[in-house]
């Protein structure tokens, strides 16, 4: 005779023995079979949810990184601990020798000129965004910039870029030290001259950290370096070359 229960395979499969089982067997092993599922499905959520614990500790960590771009001298003398190094570029700004320099390559009798940022639509600057990650390192180097820019009048924070083609930056809110062309604000400021003038004061000048003109021959290897020939600065160093057989002088 026929049993009164439907045989097992038509209600879990064909891998078990195709045997009639009472009511509360059958249910005993859908059950079993219900709570395998579950536990396979709790460990994927764990793996999940710690896959994304991880990623928000990471992205956690990456927003609170600081990150400084340097377009002068800090392209080959960083003088911070940092945890990466990036060659890049910031939209809509030029690179000029604009900025007096009385502490560094200058003295207050004769300023040296160092580099600052100017507004400029459709170009861009070269030179290397420097990544800080660690909270004590933030401290040390925001207090040694602070120092070491202090003839800079604003902190800008702008977006950087890796790649000309690219249109999201590679990192946002990238602080950048610039001198502006306000006189009341930042009493150094020099401004645009003739090329052969500038030359010329960045040859004579000297300061604390050495002749004014070692500055732009660094400034000019540097962005070699990183794959940037910028005119305002071939054309300078090239100047300062012409000028240095005309006084006898040696030098880089």
């Amino acid at each position: 005779m026929d049993p009164i229960y439907p045989q097992t395979q038509d209600f879990i499969g064909s891998d078990i023995h195709q045997t009639a089982l009472t009511p509360v067997a059958l249910v005993a092993h859908q059950l079993d079979h219900f709570a395998t599922r579950i536990s396979l499905l709790i460990s994927l959520f764990a793996v999940c949810s710690r896959e994304r614990k991880l990623e928000r500790g990471r992205a956690k960590r990456e927003k609170m990184a600081m990150w400084v771009f340097g377009y002068g001298s800090l392209i080959w003398k960083a003088g911070f601990n940092y945890d990466d190094r990036v060659v890049g570029f910031i939209k809509g700004y030029r690179r000029v020798f604009y900025q007096g320099s009385t502490d560094h390559r200058g003295t207050p009798e004769y300023p040296g000129r160092t580099v600052t940022l100017e507004p400029a639509d459709g170009e861009v600057c070269w030179g290397v965004a420097y990544k800080i990650s660690k909270k004590e390192d933030q401290e040390v180097a925001l207090t040694y910039l602070e120092v070491r820019e202090k003839q800079y009048d604003e902190k800008a924070y702008l977006d950087f870029f890796t790649d000309p083609a690219a249109t999201t930056p590679a990192v946002s809110g990238v602080m950048v030290y610039i001198g502006s062309p306000d006189k009341k604000l930042n009493q150094n400021y020099l401004g645009p001259a003739p090329l052969e003038e500038i030359a010329k004061q960045i040859f004579y000048a000297e300061g604390p950290s050495g002749p004014n003109r070692d500055y732009l021959f660094h400034l000019e290897s540097a962005l070699l370096q990183i794959g940037c020939k910028d005119k305002h600065v071939i054309d300078l160093a090239n100047e300062v070359r012409r000028i240095r057989p005309e006084t006898g002088l040696a030098g880089s």
